[in-house]
């Protein structure tokens, strides 16, 4: 996954400055439901958890405070990766985040959005098991994993990849659809599979916390809907692992390729 470095060096350090621990700034999209808000902070608790002592900040791109810019500027001139709370390489990760970084004092790194992983796919398997996803599902059984959507080609092949590695796990069709800027919708989608002649099709809400996005394509779900990943202990493990992904990119270390494959 692709990793950005922006770095800016001035003569003071702060405490996650030189020779620090860099700190983890959590980017999120934000949203004006706030249930969105509690629910990344209430996942940004659960990554303390696991790393006690480490420095987690959130920022959000636009809606909720605080805002990015606003975050970094508390960082101050010390050293801190990005990690952005979003599933794929969108106009986001590609464009703003960067942006964001450059414009600020800290020596900054912008890492891998959380898709596609692995862990991603933990989170998804375990969030449609919680919704009524049967354990012996059959070949009238099928998947449509809804996204938020982009026009980047980029953020389609992550999605697309997301879904085939969620395939795998469940051993069904499962059929990347978006909620905007991209197609199918998961309403097309839906009619895409039913006329295959699957009977029992289940929307998979590939999205990080409530909101509107993830509310109009569950209301579209024929059968059964996930929830959005929220709080998965599982993003927890994604988010850091990240961080350290990043990290070990900047260090050139073996660990980095190790990390690279992952």
């Amino acid at each position: 996954m692709t990793v950005t470095t922006v770095m800016r060096r001035t003569s003071t350090a702060s405490p996650a400055g030189r020779g620090g621990t860099p700190a983890l700034v959590v980017v999120a999209h934000g949203s004006r439901d706030p249930r969105a808000l509690s629910t990344v902070r209430a996942l940004l608790d659960r990554v303390r958890a696991l790393r006690p002592g480490l420095p987690v900040h959130l920022g959000h791109i636009e809606l909720n405070a605080p805002l990015l810019p606003d975050t970094l500027a508390a960082v101050g001139d010390g050293a801190a990766v990005l990690v952005p709370l979003l599933l794929t390489r969108g106009h986001h990760v590609r464009r703003d985040i960067p942006e964001a970084a450059a414009a600020c004092p800290a020596r900054t790194r912008v890492a891998a959005p959380l898709g596609p992983h692995p862990l991603l796919v933990d989170a998804l398997h375990d969030r449609l098991l919680e919704a009524g996803w049967p354990a012996g599902a059959g070949p009238d059984h099928a998947v449509v994993l809804a996204s938020a959507g982009s026009r980047a080609p980029d953020s389609r092949a992550d999605t697309a990849r997301t879904a085939a590695l969620l395939a795998a796990r469940l051993g069904v069709l499962v059929h990347p659809a978006y909620a905007s800027a991209a197609s199918p919708t998961v309403p097309e989608a839906v009619r895409a599979l039913t006329a295959r002649g699957h009977r029992r099709v289940a929307v998979a809400s590939c999205f990080t916390a409530p909101g509107r996005f993830a509310t109009e394509c569950a209301a579209a779900a024929p059968w059964l809907a996930s929830a959005p990943l929220g709080t998965h202990p599982a993003m927890a493990r994604l988010l850091l692992h990240r961080y350290d992904e990043a990290r070990a990119a900047e260090a050139g270390t073996p660990e980095a390729r190790a990390l690279a494959r992952a």
